[in-house]
């Protein structure tokens, strides 16, 4: 397979004409909406008419209103014998290309509609209107027959005004540049602010049974609890008291989201899939809990299903069964992957921490789309862009038929954390044509930590995917992005804290059951932005979210190997040095090196500091080469440039595999299971090793400053402190008491945790 040139993947500075970069020299917008291009529109805000004259032959009149300017027309509904209509519906025309606006109201019938009055206004009269100033006040016009002439009865109710897509007017209104949308369709493509629903963990200790009755009494009762949310299920292991007062002690943990619409279902089972009795338990009446103290445990009656008459009903008898439930919201319920999560905080607002920092975002508009659909004969593109951080989601305008859309829409985030990502996605509307699914464009992810606070960053981000024939640039899409900060010393805190919640490290989960979390976690996610008008759709949210991020595929295993070779390489690098140093390949070197052991081995306190005052230099002098810009996807570090067409016909292969025998099936599938693992564990240790290498490489310029500065202070207590009391000080703090020891990780392994790594580059 040919590489494609890395200059087409190459990130583009830009220089918009945006109030916040400086670059724009005419009226700003308002301060909170300064990160897009400023955009004119003229509004017409339709309230109302009163008094209309009657058309038809049964005196009335099915009235509504059209908007026209130029070649743009605009249409309310219409409403069946009123005269009296309220429509309240608001136009915005972003192409002027007439000197004036006509307002005409017309009867709707059968074959032509009939004009009923009209009413024009010159542009150069319009007044102008920018936010925060309070909404023009509409008025009430007389309406004019075809001669201007005005007619004895008829009002409508109006105002006009030019404004900016920062007018409060602008997400709801119907939008010149859809025009070819019908007035049902318009509110599919509307731009929108999504919140996705508050997770919870709950956890199910599931303690023992009281006088269970089995079929069969003279058998060993071998028991077992199956509990089901949803569409999540699990067991517990069969009891090892073969009674029928079976203990086992299990806790099971679910994922469930606000508000609560599916209930607790609890059966306890022996063999034969025999159901001894079943709970059902609304999670509404669940106590909340986020700390670490146990709740109080309860008795529930158990029900069985008896034949009566032929027909089962349930009754209630002395069965009981002991349990401990409970919401836990002192975990963060984790929808995304470690490794570029945009949200680390816990689910109870008791424990959430004030915000550090703003997250602004300006989504300018995207040039050279690929076409994703045809109509009408030829290739066309209806895109929008999706951007997801923390529990919220924002959904620009959809624009209609064209290649380099220009959206020019702010969004706004609290930030909690800033080795936090933002997630920026574009697609393709597939209502337009009347498709169900959504086909992606591409996306860009930024971390937060990378980029320098109150910095405006403008640059053009290709939108890169990956396809069955290879890696494709598919569009660049403009971006400006600004994160400012409340408190440099509460930012800076961060980095000493743990990552995720205390009740992550206190009541640790499994790796595989993070993942079974994770997994219905976003299944719940999806089907709630699916529900929601306009939907998102799941597609779009799977993407977003990289929730085939798990799957086997040779190209990520190659991708994480070579990650790892480029972190040993220094060390390689480092080996190598020494044999020549070895060898006298430079005499002066060796030399200078014989001298500078000999001083180190006579003064040994001197060992310490040197490297740390080493390291100080090094990141100072690699200061002058630290990043310029944010980081974005890179196709050499994904391996998606050499990846030659059985890998990727491999990646792109359905799960199970439909390919070859079933016996080939079931061994390809395993194949794929462990060496999905393999490559977690590749991508981890890579992971780690990039990490140390961003010490010193100031991509996290707050994170090397902190480092920086650390080794200098080091450096110089370490020059004034004697290495015996050092050394004594490490072993005694290395040895200490159990009770001086906590569960939760030290400052260096937080502040190390913190750091970026190549993982949230990749594709």
């Amino acid at each position: 397979m040919q590489r494609p040139p890395m200059e087409e993947f190459a990130l583009k500075e830009t220089a918009p004409k945006i109030a916040g970069s400086g670059n724009y020299a005419g009226d700003k917008l308002t301060t909170t909406y300064d990160l897009v291009e400023q955009m004119q529109y003229l509004y017409v805000r339709v309230v109302k008419a009163k008094d209309l004259p009657p058309k038809d032959v049964t005196g009335s009149c099915d009235p509504y209103v059209e908007v026209k300017l130029g070649n743009f027309k605009g249409t309310t509904r219409h409403f069946e014998k009123k005269s009296n209509p309220v429509w309240d519906h608001v136009f915005a025309f972003s192409q002027m290309q007439s000197t004036y606006v006509e307002i005409v109201v017309k009867d709707k019938n059968f074959l032509l509609d009939d004009f009923i009055g009209k009413i024009s206004f010159d542009l150069l009269d319009v007044p102008r209107r920018v936010p925060p100033d309070s909404p023009l006040a509409p008025q009430w016009y007389k309406l004019e027959d075809k001669k201007a002439e005005k007619l004895k009865h008829g009002e409508i109710m109006l105002a006009i005004w030019r404004g900016t897509q920062a007018d409060e007017c602008f997400p709801d209104a119907w939008h010149s540049d859809a025009a070819s949308m019908s007035r049902e369709g318009v509110s599919n493509i509307r731009g929108k602010v999504y919140l996705s629903p508050k997770l919870w963990y709950v956890r199910v200790n599931v303690i023992e049974c009281q006088d269970l009755v089995p079929s069969d009494r003279n058998k060993p009762v071998e028991t077992w609890v199956k509990v089901v949310l949803g569409g999540q299920v699990k067991r517990t292991h069969v009891s090892k008291t073969k009674t029928v007062n079976p203990i086992w002690n299990e806790d099971l943990v679910f994922v469930a989201a606000e508000p609560f619409e599916e209930a607790l279902l609890l059966t306890v089972e022996c063999h034969k899939d025999e159901v001894l009795g079943k709970c059902l338990l609304s999670l509404n009446g669940v106590q909340r809990r986020w700390d670490n103290k146990a709740v109080p445990s309860k008795w529930h009656n158990l029900e069985k299903h008896v034949l009566v008459e032929g027909a089962k009903k349930d009754s209630l008898f002395a069965s009981k069964i002991h349990l401990r439930v409970c919401l836990d919201g002192g975990y963060h319920v984790l929808d995304e992957s470690t490794n570029y999560s945009s949200d680390l905080t816990p689910t109870a607002k008791q424990l959430r921490k004030a915000a550090i920092g703003i997250l602004e975002l300006g989504i300018i508009g995207a040039k050279g789309l690929s076409p994703m659909k045809t109509k009408d004969g030829r290739a066309t593109t209806d895109a929008y862009c999706v951007a997801k951080y923390g529990n919220k989601w924002v959904r620009t305008r959809t624009i209609i038929d064209t290649f380099s859309p220009s959206w020019n829409e702010q969004y706004t985030w609290e930030v909690h954390d800033p080795c936090t990502v933002i997630t920026i996605g574009a697609f393709d509307n597939g209502i337009i044509n009347g498709s169900n699914k959504d086909l992606r464009i591409g996306k860009v992810r930024i971390r937060l930590s990378t980029l320098e606070t109150e910095r405006v960053y403008t640059h053009s981000y290709p939108l890169i995917v990956l396809h069955p024939s290879g890696v494709k640039k598919m569009g660049e899409v403009h971006l400006a992005v600004r994160f400012s900060c409340t408190s440099y010393i509460n930012m800076l805190y961060k980095y000493s804290q743990p990552i995720l919640p205390k009740m992550h490290y206190v009541h640790p989960l499994s790796i595989s059951e993070t993942e079974w979390l994770r997994h219905h976690a976003t299944l719940i996610v999806s089907s709630r932005l699916a529900r929601m008008e306009p939907p998102l759709k799941k597609e779009v949210v799977d993407y977003m979210l990289d929730t085939n991020a798990h799957i086997w595929s040779i190209r990520k295993s190659k991708a994480n190997f070579f990650r790892l070779v480029n972190v040993a390489s220094g060390f390689t690098g480092l080996i190598k040095w020494l044999d020549l140093i070895c060898h006298w390949k430079n005499p002066i070197t060796t030399l200078l090196i014989h001298i500078l052991f000999v001083i180190l081995i006579l003064t040994p306190e001197l060992i310490l500091p040197t490297i740390f005052l080493y390291l100080f230099v090094v990141g100072i002098w690699r200061y002058r080469w630290k990043p310029r810009h944010p980081p974005h996807m890179d196709i050499k570090i994904s391996y998606a440039d050499a990846a030659n067409f059985d890998e990727l016909d491999e990646e792109f292969d359905t799960f199970p595999t439909s390919k070859g025998s079933d016996l080939v099936r079931m061994r390809y599938d395993r194949l794929r299971s462990i060496g999905g693992r393999i490559q977690t564990v590749a991508g981890d240790l890579a992971t780690q090793g990039e990490r140390f290498h961003s010490l010193l490489n100031w991509r996290d310029p707050r994170a090397s400053a902190l480092f920086v500065t650390f080794c200098l202070i080091t450096a110089v207590v370490l020059y004034v402190t004697p290495f015996q009391v050092v050394a004594l000080l490490i072993v005694f703090y290395y040895l200490r008491h159990p009770r001086f020891r906590t569960k939760l990780p030290s400052l260096p392994a937080n502040f190390f945790r913190r750091l970026p790594s190549g993982a949230d580059l990749m594709l």
